[in-house]
């Protein structure tokens, strides 16, 4: 609520003189004089006479919301209008079997890197993200979308998919390119996650990288697991039956390529980074979730409306009780 026209506040000063008046007049009021009030004094005062300043009261306030009704009261309406210029992601997400290893004890490497993913979605608005997967082989697990919670549901969904023991970053890359290239965001944005060197597909990552950037897509390379040999679950199986019947935790040799890694991002105009445990590998999605923000514009419009015809309607029927008031119950006889 604002006045349209404050100025006319000032008229409220025209109180002041009426008061003046009006205590002037009291005190100099014709008197009949009496040579014993004792009499007189013992009768109880009338309630009308304890009030009988009460028609000036109604007067000055009911000029005071005329006044107030003059400086046109206004409510005012606001509207916010929300333009955002969104960020396209693409996560990609290795499911060889590398990811079982369990340097990330107690969990292997596919399960801290989906718990990981899914704490970066939640804090991201207002853009569209798509899921794909990779081993030997790579397709998209969810399209772009904004729906964070069908997404999320697709990222605890992810196990170690029947894509061959192999890691193919080259072919990832292509099938994570052709998800975004052609989206109309600003910013597009590919998050590859690996714990391996590129070692099958017919698409050699590194170009793979330039073609994505002449697309306009920047991407971030992440490399999992710690160096040298790692603990993994080797599966027993029965030599007659084909079934898996145990497992048996083996060291194996971690074979991440970081100088790929590095020419990947580093063609794209991304980053590298490198996680050998779960704190650093959250931080490392803090830092990107920060470096590729969402710019939003707001712009507020208000809308104001008359209220100014209560507070006349008052000061009216204020004033007419005024007038009612010193013609009946407060008539005075000069």
């Amino acid at each position: 609520m604002h006045l349209k026209n404050p100025w006319l506040l000032l008229l409220l000063l025209a109180w002041i003189p009426m008061a003046w008046v009006y205590i002037r007049r009291e005190r100099s009021r014709p008197a009949v004089r009496f040579s014993d009030l004792s009499a007189i004094k013992k009768i109880p005062a009338s309630r009308f006479l304890l009030l009988r300043h009460a028609p000036f009261a109604l007067r000055l306030a009911g000029i005071g919301l005329l006044v107030v009704a003059l400086a046109r009261p206004e409510k005012g309406t606001s509207e916010e209008e929300v333009t955002t210029e969104g960020v396209d992601i693409v996560l990609v997400l290795d499911v060889s079997f590398s990811m079982r290893s369990l340097d990330f004890q107690p969990n292997n490497r596919l399960f801290v890197a989906k718990e990981t993913v899914k704490d970066f979605i939640k804090k991201r608005h207002n853009d569209r993200i798509g899921l794909v997967i990779f081993a030997k082989r790579a397709y998209t697990k969810c399209p772009l979308t904004l729906d964070y919670n069908v997404l999320t549901q697709f990222v605890d969904k992810i196990d170690f998919e029947d894509f061959g023991d192999a890691t193919a970053i080259g072919t990832a890359i292509a099938t994570a390119a052709n998800r975004i290239k052609d989206t109309p965001a600003k910013s597009k944005v590919m998050i590859l996650l690996t714990d391996g060197g590129n070692n099958f597909g017919e698409i050699a990552p590194v170009a793979a990288a330039k073609a994505a950037a002449e697309l306009g897509i920047k991407i971030y390379t992440i490399g999992v697991g710690k160096e040298g040999q790692v603990p993994y679950p080797a599966q027993m199986v029965d030599q007659f039956t084909g079934k898996v019947v145990g497992t048996q935790i083996q060291m194996i040799q971690s074979d991440l390529d970081e100088q790929l890694l590095a020419d990947i991002a580093g063609a794209t105009g991304g980053k590298f980074f490198r996680a050998q445990n779960a704190e650093k590998l959250r931080e490392i999605y803090d830092t990107i979730d920060k470096m590729e923000k969402t710019q939003i514009k707001t712009k507020l419009y208000t809308s104001y409306a008359d209220r100014f015809f209560p507070w006349l309607i008052a000061g009216c029927l204020l004033l007419f009780a005024e007038s009612l008031l010193s013609h009946t119950w407060f008539r005075r006889i000069p």
